[in-house]
């Protein structure tokens, strides 16, 4: 669930079987303080009814074409009356739901959504749609955070088994084991953060997770490439004092050209 902000108004945004739904109540808040009334009023419109019925014909294969016709019909006469949950019930449609409890209301898929945001108010639509495109653009770059963040933790696997076939001895204990990881860990982190996990919680105390948690997709990405190197430098026999300085020099190029990357895809 998420919400974005459009007129002072919060519109919540749920994913329900891959598809983004958008809440009606919501929306609707933007012209009355009766919402469940400006969208019943809606829904009996003509026009909205022909609309939501072509939508379930595209979308729906287990639509009530029959049920559909029927209110189509009735539409229009002073007595006709239109619920969110008569029209699911009555056609089986999927375009429109209605949850309950504290998160509850009326959501419908976002193409219907808009429809109804256009019925509310032609700029409200706009905004609408322009802050649901934000919303949509975050979530790719949360998306692809999160994958550089797992490939640099299975990257990280290639790191440690280095670590453990050429610096570990035999003798030693797990809690000197572990040290030797923190340490290594720690080399990675100096060449490209320019402190340790120790420091970074240090100067961070309110801060959940650890430095890499809040690392950004270029440093992540430089991050996947540094232990990969670093575990070739270890399988080398290179002490750490000299793997340490060729890895920030490594750091400082990757970066730079990420950057430049980024900047160019910004002017297009």
């Amino acid at each position: 669930m998420a919400k974005i902000r459009v007129q002072e108004t919060d519109v919540t945004v749920v994913r329900i079987k891959d598809n983004d739904y958008i809440s009606l109540t919501d929306i609707a808040k933007y012209k009355s303080e009766e919402p469940f009334i400006v969208v019943a009023n809606w829904m009996r419109n003509r026009n909205t009814i022909e609309y939501l019925g072509i939508w379930e014909s595209l979308y729906n294969p287990d639509f009530k074409p029959i049920e559909f016709d029927r209110f189509k019909k009735e539409a229009g006469l002073n007595a006709f009356t239109l619920s969110p949950s008569k029209w699911i019930d009555a056609t089986n449609a999927i375009g429109i739901v209605t949850k309950s409890g504290r998160y509850g209301g009326t959501f419908a898929h976002k193409d219907i959504a808009f429809k109804f945001a256009s019925w509310i108010s032609v700029e409200f639509e706009l905004y609408i749609v322009k802050e649901f495109q934000r919303l949509k653009e975050q979530e790719q770059d949360q998306l692809g955070w999160s994958a550089k963040r797992e490939l640099s933790k299975i990257n990280y696997h290639i790191h440690t088994d280095a670590v453990k076939h050429n610096l570990i001895p035999d003798e030693l204990t797990p809690q000197q084991i572990s040290i030797v990881y923190a340490n290594e860990a720690d080399v990675l982190n100096v060449a490209l953060f320019g402190v340790t996990a120790r420091q970074w919680r240090d100067a961070n105390p309110d801060l959940k997770g650890n430095i890499r948690d809040y690392a950004t997709i270029n440093e992540l990405i430089c991050l996947s490439n540094m232990e990969n190197i670093n575990a070739v430098f270890i399988n080398e026999g290179m002490i750490q004092k000299d793997r340490l300085l060729k890895l920030n020099q490594i750091a400082i190029q990757q970066m730079r050209i990420l950057q430049e990357v980024e900047n160019r895809k910004l002017l297009k």
